[in-house]
């Protein structure tokens, strides 16, 4: 090359392009060859190109095809008055990106019906519950439905009162809140309850609280109050519940006789009383034994050591026949000539005389020929163990002090070891429930 020459890069963009480049014979050769391969292209050398030709001259054809058509789309409007041959052309590779691919649209919490919604929260504990219910409008009414809180649950919860107001407004069936300490209950309106089975037993509960909730129940079939303070007026209003099954009032204090007879001759329905060990008088026994339906299967009538007489045993069993687990433990009045009298009940299973301390052991022995039907015997504190192995032997066909809690009328009956572990009441656990 002359000496003279310009430098390269201040050589005009066209002399570059016709001179420097497309005149160089090596160059032109490899591009020839280039050319054939890609299009077959005969073009002279010294012709002219601008930069779109030779991007499509020199390009592999995949790559041209999908830039040309990016660039063409771009400059559709331009493309007529665009003169290719000016001097100094620019141009401008654009790569548009590719659209999002739309994602799957499936199913959204909003398009499931309500009634999937319901089986989807019944399965929620009760702390879940109620933070579902602060989602939206919708989840509030849902996590509200009384189809969700028949059974509640509320075994272990510090503040009872307030949960057991809002509980309370829900139209609970079923209660179990046992061993609970429990405010001033505040219920607004006066509308009636719903509930069906409640356990409240050996909880602190104010006299009024439970008279402002037992006065507004007129559908109760299981209530146990076991161990709390009573009145006249909790009495009377357990008598206006007709369908009462189960009552266990064991340990009640605070209300009369003439209460407990309007009661019980009301709820005539009642299958098992556990009414043992309350602060009772020789009348209040009477009254239990002369006002129980007939229908009655499972009685606790012990914890009377001076009050239950004999007398008391032939109106009770002239009453009611079909009793079949009898529970007169610690009635020191009875002996045994209690037993001709007890002989008339002839469904009898169960039968609890522990600490009847005048009945001698040699007239237990007489106990499995009087009774043929009979499978379990206590007598607790009655029989030294040194004569409980000959006593058994006597009666292979007895159970003899295997039972030392009762379970008559009791929502959860203690094991064995006197431990509540069970959930449940009445033989069925509640759906809802508090969980710690």
């Amino acid at each position: 090359m002359p000496g003279d020459s310009m430098p390269l890069q201040e050589l005009p963009c066209v002399s570059l392009l016709q001179g420097s480049m497309l005149t160089q014979p090596k160059r032109t050769t490899k591009r020839r060859s280039s050319s054939s391969r890609v299009g077959g292209l005969s073009e002279g050398l010294d012709t002219e190109f601008t930069p779109t030709d030779l991007i499509q001259q020199w390009s592999p054809t995949h790559k041209h095809q999908r830039l040309l058509s990016a660039k063409d789309k771009e400059n559709h409007n331009n493309q007529g008055k665009e003169n290719h041959s000016n001097q100094g052309s620019h141009f401008v590779l654009a790569r548009r990106s590719r659209r999002k691919r739309e994602s799957d649209p499936g199913l959204s919490w909003d398009q499931l019906p309500d009634e999937l919604l319901l089986r989807i929260l019944f399965s929620l504990p009760l702390q879940d519950l109620l933070r579902t219910s602060a989602v939206c409008k919708r989840w509030h009414r849902l996590a509200l439905d009384e189809s969700l809180w028949h059974s509640v649950d509320l075994v272990g919860l510090t503040h009872m009162g307030p949960a057991l107001t809002q509980v309370l407004k829900t139209s609970v069936r079923r209660l179990r809140c046992p061993r609970s300490f429990v405010e001033e209950l505040h219920f607004p309106g006066s509308g009636a309850l719903l509930m069906v089975e409640m356990d409240l037993s050996s909880s602190i509960v104010p006299t009024s609280a439970l008279e402002s909730l037992l006065c507004r129940c007129t559908l109760l079939e299981c209530v146990s109050l076991e161990g709390l303070a009573l009145s006249d007026d909790i009495i009377s209003s357990l008598s206006r519940n007709p369908k009462l099954l189960e009552l266990n009032l064991s340990g009640c204090s605070g209300f009369s006789a003439g209460a407990l007879s309007a009661m019980l001759t009301s709820c005539s329905r009642i299958k098992q009383l556990n009414i043992s060990w309350c602060d009772f008088t020789n009348t209040h026994v009477k009254s239990v034994v002369e006002n129980l339906g007939s229908g009655v299967t499972h009685l606790n009538l012990g914890g009377y050591r001076d009050s239950l007489t004999l007398d008391d045993v032939k109106v009770l069993v002239t009453r009611c026949p079909h009793i079949n687990t009898l529970d007169l433990s610690d009635s020191t009045l009875l002996m045994a000539d209690s037993f001709p009298v007890l002989k008339q009940l002839r469904y009898l299973l169960h039968l609890s005389l522990s600490r009847c301390y005048h009945i001698h052991l040699a007239a237990l022995t007489d106990l499995g020929k009087l009774f043929p039907m009979l499978c379990h015997l206590d007598v607790f504190g009655l029989v030294p163990d040194s004569q409980l192995a000959s006593l058994k032997k006597d009666m292979p066909q007895v159970f003899i002090n295997t039972r030392p809690f009762s379970s008559i009328a009791r929502p959860t009956p203690a094991n064995i070891s006197g431990s509540f572990s069970d959930c449940s009441m009445w033989n069925r656990k509640c759906q809802l429930r508090f969980r710690l």
